[in-house]
């Protein structure tokens, strides 16, 4: 049975000797058997056959490739040697499984789901961008390439009330550079002003630009270097230079941006007064504040899109937006007679050496100033100093109204009943009140035997503490009330001081301040309340809003007047005209307003000079205050000069001035000459 075996799957090699089966790779056949100890092998066989030739009767198996000999492993189909029956049988030997066939379908299923997960990852990242970050991406991307130059809006003109242009705006320019724009600029085989090679970055852009600006290259090629996007070169650049900047073709990396200049061409004439703005063109100071609403304006916009380099796209979308000019205002000073008062008062405090002056032009009738000038007045154009910037101090700076406020009580001694121009009064040089307050006069004298009018035209405080007395304290106060006193006086400047004013209970004033009221101490105004109690007697006892506003003009050329506020009767006609001819007895020849006389016109008023603390002591307040033509007032004009040093009493000092400033405006303004003679009111008993 062994041999029959070993024959049938055999076949013989040309030496004659047997071969193994065919189907043993020709590798393995000449791999050689694991060889057995030749006692071991004869004892498994039982066969007759020697041990060698039965080792080669068994046909050789094919061994796996992964077995190893080295490792004393056996392949599982390898021969197994027979076990001895004199010996135990040996224990087999686990060997490894060989390794399974891969499954490429499992790897086919995770490529699939990794696949299916990156474009599920992707299309999640698309529907956020599209749908949900989309609106506000595009609206980065288009803020991101759109550009709004701001159209600057020309401000109204300030004019007087004929014309005369005392503020006006005038087209300028701003230079602006991108340094970051110019590190990429390009010469390019251009050429400067000076037939020089021009270089690249900021040193060429300066080569260019320098000439026109008036600047050092090297200083200018600094500025040019950084990281801004936004650098002013230069401001304030007239048209002309502007063209020339233009026709440089160097848009995408300097621009020229439209701005507006305020300039005032009447210099200080009214500078005080005009104000200025401030490098935005807004409103600072004076009337440029006071009207900044109707001459600022609105501001227009120019909204476009721009490339990479700072040029419009032609093509993409625009939208402007037209700036609307402001309105031109007129006002209602007259510019001579404005020049005139300047000069008069600059002039009275160079030769009296007081600190400062105001003179006021009022016309009567309407309430309109026609002039408010203060001495050293500033010129707006001229923006070294702050000097500009401190207003008028004829609505700021508060006084006693001194003398000049006794024309109050006369009012209220008037209209009350409780004398006549014609009374009768015995004035000492010091007088004292029931209540133990005594009161002197300016000038030491004798006891004198003055009617009332001769009190107002001397000036006296002892006289006019006399008539004071009968006059209630509620009355004295109402009155104060009734001229402005205490009060905004309308015409809106900035800084406005409304003055001091005793309690509103009359119950709380002290002994003296009750009569101290009644010549002007005890209480402040300011330069414009003074003047418009003189204003309202002279318009027949009618009192009105003091203004400097005429009208405006709209940009299409539309004039609206001012609203004017209906006049406020303060004491009845009669009493107004009584008044008046008892202020012309100050500036007749027994009064102390003399000097203020004009050639030609009647002229009442009235002398003040004011007490005021100053440090540690004291100083003076000296005013005049007086209308003109007395028989048919048109004007009133008010001076008033802070510590003058060659006399402290108005009537030196101060009339004067109204006399030359007076004169000039009835001839400016073309007023005839007085014709009726003046009543003769008594003076003395």
């Amino acid at each position: 049975m062994t041999g029959s075996t070993s024959g049938a799957g055999r076949q013989r090699t040309p030496s004659g000797r047997a071969a193994g089966p065919r189907s043993t790779p020709q590798r393995q056949a000449k791999q050689p058997a694991r060889k057995q100890p030749a006692r071991k092998q004869a004892k498994a066989q039982p066969t007759s056959q020697p041990a060698r030739t039965r080792a080669r009767s068994q046909p050789a198996k094919a061994q796996p490739r992964a077995t190893s000999t080295r490792l004393g492993l056996q392949a599982p189909d390898g021969p197994r040697a027979a076990p001895a029956q004199s010996r135990p049988a040996r224990s087999r030997v686990a060997r490894p499984l060989p390794p399974r066939p891969g499954r490429p379908e499992t790897r086919q299923r995770w490529l699939v789901g990794i696949a299916a997960v990156v474009v599920l990852v992707f299309l999640v990242r698309l529907v956020h961008v599209q749908l949900i970050q989309g609106p506000s991406l595009a609206a980065e991307a288009e803020a991101a390439r759109t550009a709004t130059a701001v159209t600057p809006a020309h401000r109204g003109d300030i004019t007087d009330a004929n014309g005369v242009v005392l503020a006006t705006s005038v087209d300028r320019y701003k230079v602006v550079g991108d340094p970051v724009a110019i590190e990429d600029f390009r010469g390019a085989g251009r050429v400067d002003a000076d037939g020089r090679k021009v270089e690249n970055g900021a040193l060429g852009i300066a080569q260019l630009l320098a000439p026109i600006l008036d600047e050092p290259k090297n200083e200018l090629a600094a500025k040019l270097v950084g990281e801004s996007r936004y650098r002013v070169l230069a401001k304030n650049v007239v048209p002309q230079v502007q063209r020339a900047i233009a026709d440089l073709e160097i848009r995408a990396y300097i621009r020229t941006d439209l701005t507006s200049r305020r300039t005032y061409p009447s210099g200080t004439v009214a500078g005080s007064l005009v104000g200025f703005v401030d490098d935005e063109q807004a409103g600072q100071g004076g009337i440029e504040l006071a009207y900044d609403d109707l001459l600022a304006g609105t501001p227009g916009s120019d909204t476009y899109e721009r490339s990479l380099d700072g040029l419009r796209i032609p093509a993409a979308g625009q939208e402007s937006v037209p700036a609307v000019p402001g309105d031109s205002i007129q006002l209602s000073l007259v510019h001579d007679i404005q020049w005139k008062a300047q000069d008069s008062i600059d002039e009275a405090k160079r030769t009296t050496g007081a600190e400062y002056g105001i003179v006021i032009v009022q016309d009567i009738r309407t309430g309109e100033l026609v002039a408010l000038a203060d001495s050293g007045s500033t010129d707006p154009n001229d923006r070294t100093t702050s000097a500009v910037a401190g207003g008028s101090r004829a609505v700021k700076d508060v006084f006693d109204p001194g003398s000049t406020g006794k024309v109050v009580t006369m009012a209220a001694a008037l209209e009350g009943g409780y004398w006549t121009p014609d009374s009768r009064f015995t004035v000492p040089y010091t007088y004292t009140t029931p209540n133990g307050q005594t009161f002197r006069d300016s000038h030491e004298h004798p006891v004198e035997r003055l009617t009332l009018t001769g009190v107002l035209a001397q000036s006296s405080n002892t006289g006019t503490v006399q008539a004071g007395e009968k006059i209630p304290l509620q009355t004295r106060q109402d009155y104060l009330y009734k001229f402005g006193f205490g009060q905004p006086t309308g015409l809106g400047l900035p800084g406005e001081s409304v003055g001091l004013m005793p309690p509103a209970d009359v119950a709380d004033w002290d002994g003296r301040t009750q009569y101290a009221v009644l010549f002007g101490q005890g209480l402040s105004v300011n330069a414009m309340q003074a003047t418009s109690v003189f204003s309202t007697v002279a318009n027949g006892g009618v009192r009105m809003t003091p203004t400097l506003f005429k009208g405006s003009t709209s940009p299409d050329g539309t004039t609206t007047p001012a609203e004017r506020e209906p006049g406020k009767r303060v004491i009845s006609e009669e009493t107004a005209d009584t008044l008046v001819e008892m202020m012309e007895t100050v500036t007749g020849d027994e009064g102390t307003g003399k000097n203020a006389a004009v050639p030609g016109y009647r002229v009442a008023g009235k002398t003040g000079t004011a007490q005021m603390p100053a440090g540690n002591g004291w100083t003076y307040m000296a005013s005049f205050i007086g209308v003109a033509p007395a028989d048919d007032p048109r004007y009133t004009v008010s001076v008033f000069l802070k510590s003058p040093h060659s006399s402290i009493f108005g009537g030196d000092v101060a009339a004067p001035v109204f006399s030359e400033v007076m004169g000039f405006t009835l001839q400016t303004m073309d007023v005839p000459p007085s014709e009726r003679e003046k009543r003769r009111l008594k003076t003395e008993w």
